[in-house]
């Protein structure tokens, strides 16, 4: 036996040892062939290739004996698909082999593929729930549909915590609270599993905003990472997830795509993952310090791992054994989930009409009602009967954020037609647009030469320009709107371009709403303030091989006022008004305000003025500041809510289910309170570097520490009845301690409560903790007047924090004060107990 093959054998051991160590806990099983839910998870196929089959190591040291550089180099980097389903990456097999190629789909709500699929409501919305069971069912959702649509491996889900409120990627994540994001990005992670498709955690670490993502170094202290941003990752190893993405950014100086601290000591050494990891899409920025850190695949290319790797293996630099592992560790996870089997499992059917009722369940279970005054809602008696909806988003509706969280929906009705089936014959629904944000044709007219931009058709392999003048009598802000199919327009307002090619991904990602008109058009826009007098117009367009329709619109002050005196009018008439509002997050970029864009606030405040019974429906990303707040009657969170969120909105609305969501991110009074506000050190970063000295203290933690008032407190959320907490006991339990107390509707109605149990600190444990801490919560729905005894017991974990000298969780041992109640700031019922070791 040469050294060589000794010593790969020696790693396949170590590899196998390491997947066996990442699963405790779980349940071993194979992930069967067929569709539906299994009633074993694969995602708890624990222990590895090498011990998960009889033989399956050796067949693997087997197809190691027989790869070549060149196809094991191959197997470590993205190529082109050569018949591609419209996913995000593809790696080439070994036919020769019978290794199969694999092929990864975004899908944080949904698969993103060239086909339609459930777009389901943003994670952040799940996490609303505060349901872990929900959170897999959703998971089996994507997981079921992944494998339908051609995929292997779904990059999801985004383990990154809510840290600052302007994080363009807010919606894709679940929340602020450490312990919550580990609950449901585990059970994400099983769901994904349980169909067969390869789940992959996202992104390893850090990747809290999107503002200077590709360079920012995030600096944070080892107790810091271990208590906040590494638990939903550790949960997702510990769940059994089978591959991570490391981030774009660098963390304590170091990229994360070549950090061997995090990749090596912590992911692999402290948790034992077994599974691989794959860069973030371009995020590799070496090769001999990438894969010596242990990053195991360059996505999308080989730019690092291809023929540089193969010259640094060659030329000694990377020995080969290294190459192995990390091949190894690819094929035990695809191995484990039967892709490499002489009959790979089935693919099961798309079922539409399954994602659908799920979608609908989720936006309705994740829904939060942040305000209602003088019973607003539910909409019954006249306030059902006349109804006006007012907003853009009451008529397109709002389905997912912008990014490689979008989804080509299977179907997405409009709310305003879901409120006007539920209020019924006999009811009067009007509509208003409010704000328009695809814009009005330009008037043929208004050029001199005219020119008809209304819907122009240029055919394949011809072009069309136009050159005018318009002349305007007074200063006055337009935006103009370019609609198009094909290679974008070229629109020169007096010589400068409008709507020049942005660099890198602000070009790909332009929102969930923004970025596509009503019908499919690619649209981009450009906010002017002109002065009165001649403006130059030149618009050119080419066909291209299939040629293509464009259109140039406009919104002029006339039309933004035209637009509010309808809405205004609409809610004069009508006994109640239910009022869209958006923002459109996008991945590649940050919000620049937590207030909502354009008119909107003005829109708000004058229907509000003209009808008290106003309801704000929210279809925003992350938390947001109202300053119009006092003037409504209702505030309804509905985030990015997928496919079926108009429907969802209107059982809300109607109070056919009641708003069981709560908040998973504290609403902060003032753009400058929050945990990074007014800290540029903190956020975005200053010279590149941004620290994270907040510690411990994320999100709610930091508001409680502060004193600091918000808007409105994680875990809020209202109902339409009313509860009581009672008889608190706590007693100590298996190294924790078991929380018992009652929850009782006091209303007059069925409804659903999320009771919520919070832990002080330690006098005994010398370090930095937090002042309440969430422990453990139990999602309840209880008919009016029943009670129902609730008993949560608060693991060691809950109650340790992270010592950085010994490089280890520390029981907070002594006195600890527990809280329990309806949200971080409403917790009427306390009491103390001991933590012992024992």
């Amino acid at each position: 036996m040469s050294e060589a093959v000794s010593r790969r054998r020696a790693i396949g051991l170590l590899a196998a040892m390491g997947t066996a160590l990442g699963a405790g806990g779980c349940v071993a099983a194979v992930p069967p062939g067929g569709p539906g839910p299994r009633k074993a998870s694969a995602s708890a196929a624990a222990t590895g290739a090498a011990a998960g089959r009889p033989g399956s190591g050796a067949r693997i040291d087997a197809l190691l004996e027989r790869l070549t550089l060149e196809e094991k180099t191959a197997l470590l980097h993205g190529g082109p698909d050569p018949a591609p389903l419209g996913q995000a990456g593809y790696v080439p097999g070994v036919p020769r082999l019978g290794i199969p190629a694999l092929r990864f789909a975004d899908g944080p709500a949904g698969v993103r593929v060239a086909r339609p699929a459930t777009a389901l409501p943003a994670p952040v919305m799940l996490a609303s729930a505060f349901d872990p069971a929900l959170a897999r069912e959703y998971g089996r959702v994507i997981g079921r549909e992944g494998r339908a649509l051609g995929q292997d491996v779904l990059l999801s889900p985004m383990a990154n915590l809510i840290r600052t409120p302007y994080a363009g990627r807010n919606f894709e994540t679940f929340a602020e609270d450490p312990r919550l994001t580990a609950d449901l990005v585990a059970e994400v992670v099983r769901g994904i599993q349980d169909e067969g498709l390869i789940a992959t955690v996202k992104h390893f670490a850090l990747n809290n905003q999107e503002r200077g993502r590709d360079t920012v170094d995030a600096v944070a202290a080892e107790q810091t990472l271990h208590e906040t941003e590494l638990r939903g990752f550790e949960a997702a190893v510990a769940a059994g997830a089978g591959a991570v993405m490391g981030a774009y950014n660098k963390v304590n100086g170091t990229y994360a795509c070549e950090n061997k601290p995090l990749l090596d000591e912590v992911l692999r050494g402290r948790w034992g993952f077994g599974g691989w990891v794959m860069s973030d899409w371009n995020a590799a920025h070496s090769t001999v310090a990438a894969i010596g850190a242990g990053l195991d695949m360059e996505m999308p290319g080989g730019t690092h791992f291809g023929a540089p790797l193969q010259q640094a293996v060659r030329g000694g630099s990377v020995h080969e054994d290294t190459v192995d592992l990390a091949v190894r560790r690819i094929l035990a996870t695809m191995d484990r989930f039967g892709l490499l089997a002489e009959r790979p499992p089935a693919r099961p059917a798309h079922d539409a009409a399954a994602g659908a009722r799920v979608a609908r369940k989720v936006a309705a279970a994740g829904a939060v009602l942040l305000r209602n005054e003088h019973a607003t809602l539910p909409l019954t008696g006249a306030s059902a009967r006349s109804i006006a909806v007012i907003g853009p988003t009451g008529q397109v509706p709002f389905v997912s954020g912008g990014g490689s969280a979008h989804v080509h929906a299977d179907r997405a009705p409009g709310p305003v037609d879901a409120i006007r089936r539920r209020a019924g014959n006999g009811s009067t629904v009007s509509y208003a647009l409010g704000e328009d944000l695809y814009g009005r044709p330009l008037p043929a007219r208004l050029l001199d030469p005219p020119a008809d931009l209304a819907d122009r058709r240029v055919e394949a392999g011809r072009s069309w320009s136009h050159q005018g003048e318009f002349t305007l009598t007074a200063d006055e802000e337009w935006t103009l709107v370019v609609h198009y199919t094909g290679k974008r327009p070229g629109v020169r307002l007096d010589g400068e371009e409008l709507f020049p090619v942005r660099p890198g991904v602000a070009e790909q990602f332009t929102g969930g709403l923004l970025g596509t008109a009503p019908d499919g058009l690619a649209v981009r826009r450009r906010t002017l303030s002109l002065a009165a007098g001649t403006h130059r117009l030149a618009v050119f367009a080419e066909g291209g091989a299939t040629g293509q329709r464009f259109r140039l619109r406009h919104t002029t002050n006339a039309t933004r006022a035209a637009d509010l005196a309808e809405a205004v009018k609409a809610a004069e008439q009508a006994h109640s008004v239910v009022l869209f509002a958006y923002d459109d997050a996008t991945e590649g970029a940050d919000r620049t305000s937590l207030g909502l864009p354009g008119g909107q606030a003005r829109l708000i405040e004058a229907v509000a003025a003209a009808n008290p019974r106003t309801t704000v429906v929210l279809n925003t990303s992350s938390s947001t500041t109202m300053p119009w707040l006092s003037r409504t009657g209702a505030v309804l969170q509905m985030y990015y809510p997928g496919q079926e969120g108009a429907a969802a909105t209107a059982d809300l609305l109607f109070g056919d289910v009641d708003p069981g969501g709560r908040l998973t991110q504290t609403f902060p009074a003032d753009e400058r309170a929050t945990p990074v506000g007014g800290d540029p050190l903190r956020y975005p970063g200053v010279g590149g570097r941004q620290e994270y000295a907040e510690g411990v203290h994320v999100g709610h933690r930091w508001y409680d520490a502060q004193r600091v008032a918000p808007l409105f407190p994680f875990g809020h959320g209202l109902s339409y009845t009313t509860w009581e907490y009672e008889n608190l006991t706590v007693r100590p339990e298996r190294g924790g301690l078991r929380v018992g107390f009652t929850v009782r509707n006091t209303g007059r109605r069925k409804g659903t409560e999320v009771a919520q149990v919070y832990v002080g600190p330690s006098a005994e444990l010398k370090l930095d903790q937090p002042v309440r801490a969430l422990a453990g919560y139990r999602r309840l729905t209880l008919a009016a007047g029943e009670a129902q005894q609730v008993v949560l017991d608060v693991d060691a974990r809950a109650l340790s924090s992270w010592d950085p000298e010994a490089h280890a969780w520390v029981l907070g041992s002594g006195r600890r004060e527990v809280f329990a109640g309806r949200s971080s700031r409403e917790l009427h019922l306390r009491a103390k107990a001991v933590v012992t070791s024992r």
